[in-house]
């Protein structure tokens, strides 16, 4: 009962206020168009398991029609020099290092105007640490000449055991929890608010009603009298 009144007597134009602004930052923070969208890579994958290079490209111009090539390099861990590992020109993926063979899987745009040169890396190891580049190599056919167009990516790539990923895992888990306690909480203050203007307008009703009575009471005395 305590914590109920104390809610009670919160201002509830303030919580409105707050939860108004919740609201509007959900929905500036929700995807309003469709189509490309520039996203960067995860940079932790797990010993064992296929992981995901992302590399996004999107046109400036979606009705530009374009043709690209996407290559990836690796340097790692602890050396100078990147090693050319992997070569897409749709609808071929060449795997062009040994370390990598068989392990390389191309999981980008499925037609020669690449937007998404994302590849996927089977049967991680600890030697798979290290920078990889994605470079994509566009040419853009415009109404009076091609242009040609140059964007390089890195993704800086770490590997952890399972037991590493699962704590970072259960992080993210609690996380979603609490933002998820946080909404039921305004919902719960915006409720109380709610019933706490309707009592206080049914009991300005009810004054309002008494005091007619007794007006109408008065003057019908009055009148008798």
């Amino acid at each position: 009962m305590y914590i109920y009144r104390k809610l009670q007597s919160l201002n509830c134009d303030s919580t409105f206020i707050v939860l108004s602004n919740v609201v509007l930052l959900c929905l500036l923070a929700s995807p309003c168009h469709g189509g490309c969208a520039e996203v960067d890579s995860r940079t932790q994958a797990v010993a064992g398991e296929r992981f995901l290079l992302g590399c996004i490209s999107c046109k400036r111009r979606e009705e530009v029609s374009a043709r690209a090539t996407v290559d990836w390099h690796f340097k790692p861990l602890g050396e100078e020099e990147f090693r050319h590992i992997f070569h897409y020109d749709h609808p071929i993926g060449d795997i062009l290092h040994e370390d990598f063979s068989s392990r390389l899987e191309w999981h980008g745009t499925q037609s020669s105007d690449i937007q998404m040169g994302a590849i996927y890396i089977h049967n991680v190891t600890y030697n798979d640490t290290g920078t990889y580049r994605c470079t994509i190599h566009r040419t853009l056919f415009l109404s009076q000449y091609d242009e040609h167009v140059t964007v390089e990516k890195e993704v800086e790539l770490s590997v952890v055991a399972v037991g590493k990923r699962l704590t970072a895992v259960i992080s993210k888990i609690m996380m979603y929890v609490l933002i998820v306690v946080l909404q039921l909480w305004l919902i719960v203050i915006l409720v109380l608010c709610y019933k706490k203007t309707s009592e206080e307008y049914d009991a300005r009703e009810a004054r309002k009603a008494l005091y007619l009575i007794k007006h109408s009471s008065g003057n019908l005395s009055g009148v008798l009298g």
